[in-house]
């Protein structure tokens, strides 16, 4: 799994959790609704700048969209 891959999964993840659309977020983060989309849809990636501003949007740290999902335990 790549970063991209990873990025968009966490961000889909995050967004769903707190129960926004990606219009949502778009509006709180101050970027482009059709950005979000292309972002979880992995075709653009993200600046650390954007990272940051996701991460705000979404009240959680930067790292957490960034990080690896744990490999569920056998």
């Amino acid at each position: 799994m790549d970063i991209r891959e990873i990025f968009a999964l966490n961000l889909k993840a995050h967004r769903k959790a707190k129960a926004l659309s990606q219009e949502e977020l778009a509006h709180l983060a101050g970027i482009d609704r059709t950005y979000v989309s292309l972002l979880e849809r992995r075709i653009y990636s993200a600046s650390i700048d954007v990272v940051q501003q996701l991460a705000t949007a979404l009240e959680i740290e930067p790292d957490e969209l960034l990080r690896r999902p744990q490999k569920p335990r056998k």
